[in-house]
């Protein structure tokens, strides 16, 4: 019955286990990568030098200045003429060819405006004019702020471990105390949001997203003007002198006709507010006094977008206690803000932009990415004042996802975001041109939802800003690489069906090259980046499917974790190859493919006259990035070989792949020494990181050796059955039959029972850690340390063999157990089928976990039979033992902090992605409980209190017959009892 009933703890324990994790995968239809080359032309001549307008706004006056760049060099005779005919606000204009030129007539300002940019992009791409009247498509074209108010630090940027995700763009004007802003700093900013404005406006948007919010309200209106922060408090006058500094800055877009929406977290903390909110029962009163402050202190703003999925201390900016926290986490909470900040938004007539991004679970974890989520957050929320925000893709901005099908449901007004600068996919120091597919994209969306009325472009944000090149838009760097993406959406916006290949075409002419020759070729390399990004950074057919785990969904380029490691770790290289098994060669083949089509693509360029480009540095910056991108994928392309050799030799055994493996190592070490000699401490091209792989490679290089150890001991312990020495047999004797454990011991019999074990044990966990992971010894072996000598402090002056004997021959059975595994092929193929191989996993976690509860049930058996204790003392005594390591571990854990402990095993043991703690946080992205170190030490606590207490309430042991002279009756009847279970 014992052991039917352990049996059903550890088949408990497994099914347990396969829940928390639940690793799932199943494959998805994954968007389509068209690519489009446009013919080559010459380019056609303007038709107009020069511009005259009945009116002049600074606007108008910037809208014409891009018409007379356009022309430079030109000298054509024919006048422009602009003509506004009121004061609307829409955008449709008219151009007319008329005898001296052409005739741009409109309704409004913004129609001329919009008419001016469309007509000098065309001059600038030698195209023919277009005449007859024109709409842009779709009424909302947001950007964000590019790099504006980030300086180019190339101490900072060199590290490349800044992980930092805030992205605010005024931190670098504050100063400590007043007069809180420095006004240099910000005319620096000032003149940076100008030139953006000016850039973004010529590419066709029309509005901005602003980062911030509560840095620019003092909650004045809020109970007496001081409830949230005394009168006393530096927010007030900090924020003051913010609005009275920024004001001016952002209202520079509102003037040259952008919406400008500011952007939060919720929440949005500081520490008063968070103070004050915790005593509040409503607290988005209080947001909504801090909205219409703001609104007030900045009335050109057309809105707020507001983010709830992601939030914390990585997002923070270092010299202010502003931070945020999801804590919008239900289908109720999420409405209940909405509505609070729609009905200030309504008073003015302002929008409210919702962004769908959360990363969790529940109702509003999956809001992103599923459409029942979707309805019963949102559904019936119609206010004209809210807006939608989506990524397009089904996930992340990575390849190999499908499109997002939450655009396709709700009534309400929804925008589509898209990235310009694939944080993803190299931050932008890979030509990686995504014209064709953000237009299939959008095409397909407006076909679906009728709802869809604007884009969201983002040019730099998405991403730690310094853990990639040090490329800032429009500042420092080879910015016009993804340049080209902003282009592109600035076009689509306002013509969806416009050809992709002939606006990448249009770009390369305003770029770098009116040559048909020169364009062609660029244009050619341009269209075959995505099959060399798709095939270099992401491994089929595993970028093809959709995968779980931990109840999260893991995105389809997790062997470059997030976002720019090269990962080791066993759980996300393991499920790698096993969603690839039987199609190893062409994932391996399409990594040699990458590498040969960046090569074409180096040759293409190279090929090129240098006389024809426009400016010989970028041509250089080009170069240099394509012959980055070729040392890239054959460095990835040779670690790729190599990882999935290996796994296909845990999982195979095959000699064959072994030998691969061996050699796939061997290119693997010298692709990878020669790639971080040539590119280390580049800040524009800057090396992959590949610590996490070569500490994965470290471990994987011992798995031959460790299962050879494993063998020999494993072998010498079943030998050891076989010896007749009294001493070692008694062990394993004991280990089955506690109530039998051995008395009366020889002097070799009693350190045989100590020093065996304790070297199995050892040996054996050093073999399970591949002899490099302290932290997982120091907490496994010292555990079995203190559950044993409890257990011997607790029988006092009796003979403590037979205890010995117990724990000694338990620790031999679960080191045989594990020992028969690590056999095999080592750690390394314990930990793939723990993460790959569910029933392999649940039989050896319920043979695994029987034996652990077995140490407590032997212990028991043999305290009772062996030192005659009551049941309520040898239970006591046993919670006693459990208790006080885990009173330790958990005491450990606190002390260290939870993150830190976690991240130490993890390095070490390489389970889990390496850059997990250093990104993310494990506690964090794990949706570990923090409390987590303090509910295991009060565990261990109240174990150990409570097997205290029934050790000293459960009666006196029976005397120990060696020093108390029995009857020889007695004696015989002591005998009988203690040969049965008891």
């Amino acid at each position: 019955m014992i052991i039917i009933v352990l049996f059903s703890l550890g088949a408990g324990m497994a099914f347990g286990l396969s829940s928390a994790l639940r690793l799932s995968w199943s494959p998805v239809t994954v968007m389509a990568e068209p690519s489009s080359t446009a013919p080559s032309r010459a380019a056609v001549a303007s038709p107009i030098g020069s511009v005259t307008m009945n009116r002049h706004t600074h606007r108008l006056d910037v809208a014409a200045g891009a018409v007379t760049d356009a022309v430079e060099g030109q000298k054509p005779a024919g006048v422009l003429k602009v003509i506004v005919g009121g004061d609307g606000a829409g955008e449709d204009y008219r151009i007319d060819r008329t005898a001296g030129g052409l005739t741009l007539s409109a309704a409004s300002e913004a129609g001329a405006a919009a008419g001016l940019y469309a007509l000098a992009d065309e001059i600038r791409s030698g195209e023919p004019v277009t005449t007859g009247a024109r709409t842009p498509k779709l009424g909302l074209r947001l950007t964000d702020v590019g790099s504006v108010g980030r300086e180019p630090d190339a101490a900072r940027w060199s590290k490349g471990t800044d992980y930092s995700l805030n992205s605010d763009v005024v931190t670098g004007t504050l100063l400590p105390q007043a007069p809180w802003v420095d006004q240099a700093e910000v005319e620096k900013v000032s003149a940076q949001f100008r030139q953006f404005i000016d850039h973004s406006a010529a590419q066709g948007y029309n509005g901005v997203v602003v980062p911030g919010f509560l840095e620019y309200v003092t909650f004045a209106n809020v109970g007496d003007g001081h409830a949230v922060y005394p009168g006393s408090d530096p927010h007030i006058a900090r924020a003051r002198a913010m609005v009275t500094a920024f004001a001016p800055v952002f209202r520079y877009a509102a003037d040259m006709g952008l919406r400008v929406y500011f952007m939060t977290d919720m929440l949005a903390l500081s520490g008063p507010l968070e103070a004050y909110l915790e005593k509040q029962q409503d607290q988005w009163a209080v947001y909504q006094a801090g909205l219409r402050e703001l609104f007030a202190s900045m009335p050109f703003a057309s809105g707020l977008m507001i983010r709830i999925g992601e939030g914390g201390s990585a997002y923070a900016a270092p010299g202010w206690d502003y931070f945020s926290r999801i804590a919008v986490t239900t289908p109720d909470k999420v409405r209940a803000m909405l509505k609070a900040f729609l009905a200030v938004a309504a008073e003015g007539d302002r929008d409210i932009i919702f962004r769908t991004w959360t990363v969790g679970v529940g109702a509003v974890g999956d809001l992103h990415t599923n459409p029942d989520s979707y309805e019963e957050v949102l559904g019936g929320l119609n206010d004209p004042h809210l807006v939608v925000s989506t990524k397009f893709t089904l996930g992340d901005f990575y390849s190999h996802l499908p499109l997002n099908d939450t655009l396709t449901v709700g009534d309400q007004r929804r925008i589509v975001e898209f990235q310009g600068r694939r944080e993803f996919e190299g931050f932008g120091s890979l030509p990686n041109d995504l014209t064709a597919l953000h237009a299939s994209a959008l095409k397909r969306l407006l076909a679906a939802n009728r709802h869809i009325e604007g884009v969201w472009l983002w040019t730099q944000e998405g991403g730690p800003l310094r853990a990639g090149p040090m490329t800032l838009y429009l500042q420092t760097g080879f910015w016009q690489l993804y340049d080209l993406n902003a282009y592109a959406m600035g076009r689509l916006a306002r013509e969806p069906d416009a050809d992709p290949g002939e606006v990448t075409a249009d770009w390369v002419r305003q770029t770098f090259s009116g040559d048909p020759a020169t364009v062609a070729a660029i244009s050619r390399m341009f269209a075959n980046s995505r099959e060399a990004v798709t095939k270099g950074l992401y491994l089929t057919p595993y970028a093809n499917y959709s995968v779980k785990a931990l109840g999260l969904e893991p995105p389809p380029m997790m062997w470059i974790f997030e976002w720019d490691i090269a990962t080791g770790d066993s759980a996300v290289l393991g499920s790698v190859y096993a969603i690839s098994r039987g199609h190893v060669d062409e994932t391996i083949a399409a990594g040699e493919q990458a590498v040969a089509i960046a090569g074409e693509q180096y040759a293409s360029v190279a090929a090129t006259d240098p006389a024809t480009w426009r400016d010989p540095a970028l041509r250089a910056h080009l170069l240099d990035s394509l012959q980055y991108q070729k040392d890239l994928y054959g460095t990835l392309g040779a670690y790729r070989e190599m990882f999935l050799r290996r796994a296909q030799w845990l999982d195979t055994g095959s000699a064959t792949a072994r030998e691969q493996w061996k050699a796939a190592e061997l290119e693997y070490r010298k692709a990878r020494d020669s790639y971080v000699r040539a590119y280390s401490g580049d800040v524009d091209l800057p090396a992959y990181n590949f610590t996490a792989a070569d500490l994965g490679e470290e471990r994987s290089d011992r798995d031959p050796a460790m299962a050879v150890l494993a063998r020999v001991l494993l072998g010498l312990l079943l030998a050891s059955i076989l010896v007749p020495w009294r001493p070692i047999r008694s062990l394993w004797r004991a280990a089955i039959m506690p109530w039998k454990a051995p008395e009366n011991p020889g002097r070799a019999a009693r350190w045989v029972a100590i020093l065996l074990p304790a070297g199995a044990l050892l040996l054996s966990r050093e073999i399970h850690t591949w002899f490099a992971a302290p932290a997982h010894l120091l907490v496994t072996l010292g555990s079995w340390v203190l559950f044993a000598l409890v257990a011997r402090l607790l029988v006092g002056r009796r003979d403590p063999y037979a205890l010995w004997a117990v724990l000694g021959g338990v620790a031999l059975l679960r080191t045989v157990l594990l020992l028969a595994v690590l056999a095999v092929r080592g750690p390394g193929l314990y930990w793939f089928r723990f993460w790959t191989d569910p029933a392999v996993r649940t039989v050896y976690v319920t043979v695994s976990f029987a034996a652990f509860a077995w140490l407590f049930v032997a212990t028991g058996s043999v305290l009772r039979t062996r030192y005659g204790w009551s049941r309520r003392r040898v239970a006591g005594a046993v919670a006693l033992a459990a208790g006080v390591p885990v009173l330790a571990v958990g005491t450990l854990i606190w002390s260290a902090g939870l993150e830190r402990a976690l991240s130490a095993w993890n390095d070490q043991m390489v389970l889990l992605p390496w850059g997990l703690h250093r990104i993310l946080g494990i506690v964090t992205f794990l949706g570990i409980p923090p409390a987590l170190p303090v509910w295991i030490t009060v565990t261990g606590a109240a174990l150990s209190i409570i097997g205290l207490a029934f050790v000293v309430t459960g009666g006196a042991a029976r005397p120990d017959p060696s020093r108390t002279p029995t009857p020889p009756a007695a004696r015989d009847l002591d005998s009988a009892t203690s040969s049965s279970p008891g």
